[in-house]
């Protein structure tokens, strides 16, 4: 049996997380600054409400934010 720690990998915010939460907001209009909000240490808790919001699975959350961290332009 799999630990919950090994299967949940550690995730973290590269870059400046204001302008790549503005891109999420106006890709998704039902995300909230609420839901966005970044706490140091408080990561998995915004994915959670994020995933919440948008009825996605913590991975797909991940995908759609490193997809805007590529997203530089």
């Amino acid at each position: 049996m799999e630990t919950p720690n090994k299967a949940i990998e550690a995730f973290k915010i590269s870059g400046e997380w204001a302008p790549q939460s503005k891109k999420l907001k106006s890709k998704f209009d039902q995300l909230t600054e609420s839901d966005l909000k970044l706490e140091s240490g408080k990561e998995e808790e915004m994915l959670a409400r994020v995933g919440t919001r948008l009825n996605k699975k913590r991975e797909e959350v991940i995908g759609l934010i490193n997809n805007v961290q590529l997203d530089k332009a």
